[in-house]
């Protein structure tokens, strides 16, 4: 990690978190915020009068960056990322996953463990954690998963974990498909102080459908149709055959939508005997958000069971894109995109509060494997527009609860003394131009995994540089980060 040696002033900025909305200046020393100062503050010469009380408390230089005027927020948070590590360089590695995550405004992600092999023991979840670390671009939480191997049986190696330092445990991709199983796990979650984050897809149900998209996927490929694009124009395809396409997978979604429903439900029910803390991952139907809103208003009446306690998060891709018609019924993804008014309920479910979380369950491929059907794209750098186009700008969501979202919340699940501007806080940090229209290029991204339904859309909400301790590891205007 660098050293820091020297004091960062951003002035000239509008300074938000999730209570503050206001134009100021921010001080930084020894990788946390030493000061905020609100209102107008336009230059060195009153950035240096303004700053002159903790200025004086230390023998170090200030160094000044000029917001101009752009948004200042604390940096995100990202409970659920995919970065293919170990074992898996050809879709993402640690480098690449974590340039995405600082052009995303990123300073803390959670990543899970559907690797090669699968993070199933604290040794490999310390090495990952540690090569990270190292590098220095953001913090690095990675998963443990619920059973040895994916194999749905085993969860001895849950009893030797650390709560502070595995604070969140997971089977994502899939999920755990006994309930016994899953029950033994989450009493031990339950002793150790674990999140127990839920891929909820029953798997009788999610194997049903399997046949479905396949079938679709056969027709896409006798007819050159890219998996992993959604607006490729295909004027000689019978519509018998685009009949059959979306058919297909409007029957393979149907399921998958029964199946994260039923599951939903089965985990709530499981994680309330085992009093433990349940975090439903990229909800995505009405009636699974339904069931969060029950189990939130029972702990609030009282009536939970001990140590019971559900959060949910919500993508950038569930509350933006509608997956029932053409063309983002093709852009396969676990869970699919949903229908509007899936889409409208997860939305209203922001707004009411249920809602603790947006993270993007990045999920990088080559065009190979979204050919072969893997389901899944990239997230990290296109989520603040995502959100801020669609919450902010379209729904009236205001910036604050957006900061709530992605910065505060998350932070409070993995109890960090970050995601807000508060003086002793860390100082992770995004500079953003909410206003600033954009039209995504994949080809640009630093991720490795290029597909994505938001290719050539438009987007308004910018990231322009990310902050980690204090130091700038990432720079709009500039073609490397850190």
């Amino acid at each position: 990690m660098k050293s820091y040696n020297s004091i960062l002033i951003v002035y000239n900025a509008r300074l938000v978190d999730s209570s503050i909305d206001s134009p100021g200046m921010v001080v930084v020393a020894e990788r946390k915020i030493r000061g905020v100062f609100l209102g107008e503050i336009k230059d060195v010469k009153s950035a240096l009068k303004v700053a002159s009380s903790v200025l004086s408390e230390m023998e170090m230089k200030p160094v000044f960056f000029d917001a101009k005027g752009l948004t200042l927020m604390p940096s995100f948070i990202d409970m659920h990322v995919h970065f293919r590590y170990p074992g898996q360089a050809h879709k993402e590695d640690l480098d690449t996953g974590l340039a995405a995550a600082v052009a995303g405004g990123f300073g803390t992600v959670v990543t899970m463990p559907n690797t090669v092999p699968v993070v199933s023991t604290a040794q490999l979840a310390r090495q990952v954690m540690k090569e990270a670390d190292d590098k220095g671009f953001a913090k690095v939480f990675q998963t443990v998963s619920i059973t040895k191997d994916f194999e749905g049986e085993d969860t001895s190696e849950l009893e030797s974990l650390n709560g502070a330092e595995f604070p969140v445990i997971s089977e994502d991709g899939r999920d755990v498909a006994s309930a016994a199983v899953m029950l033994e796990a989450m009493k031990k979650a339950g002793k150790n102080g674990q999140t127990v984050a839920c891929h909820c897809e029953d798997v009788s149900l999610s194997s049903a459908a399997k046949p479905y998209r396949l079938r679709a996927l056969g027709f896409m490929k006798q007819y050159n149709i890219p998996a992993g694009k959604v607006n490729v124009k295909t004027p000689d395809v019978p519509d018998s055959v685009n009949f059959e396409i979306d058919g297909n997978l409007t029957a393979a979604n149907q399921l998958l939508a029964l199946a994260e429903d039923t599951a939903t439900e089965r985990n709530i029910e499981i994680a309330k005997m085992a009093g433990c803390h349940i975090h439903i991952c990229h909800c995505s139907t009405a009636v699974s958000m339904d069931a969060v809103r029950r189990a939130k208003l029972l702990k609030a009446q009282g009536k939970a069971p001990s140590g019971f306690n559900c959060t949910v998060e919500v993508t950038p891709h569930h509350i933006g894109l509608v997956g029932t018609d053409a063309p983002y019924i093709r852009a396969l993804v676990n869970p699919p995109l949903r229908s509007e008014e899936d889409r409208a309920a997860l939305v209203a479910a922001i707004k009411d509060g249920t809602v603790d979380v947006i993270s993007t369950d990045h999920a990088p491929h080559t065009q190979d494997d979204k050919a072969a059907g893997c389901p899944g794209f990239s997230g990290l750098e296109t989520s603040f527009a995502v959100c801020n186009t669609v919450l902010v700008k379209r729904e009236g969501v205001s910036l604050n609860r957006l900061s709530q979202l992605m910065s505060e919340n998350p932070a409070k699940l993995l109890k960090l003394q970050s995601g807000k501007l508060v003086p002793g806080f860390e100082a992770n940090l995004v500079l953003v131009n909410p206003d600033e229209v954009w039209t995504v290029k994949p080809e640009k991204f630093y991720s490795k995994g290029k597909s994505t339904p938001l290719e050539g859309k438009k987007l308004t909400g910018r990231v322009h540089a990310t902050f980690f301790g204090g130091d700038q590891v990432f720079s709009l205007n500039k073609k490397e980060v850190k």
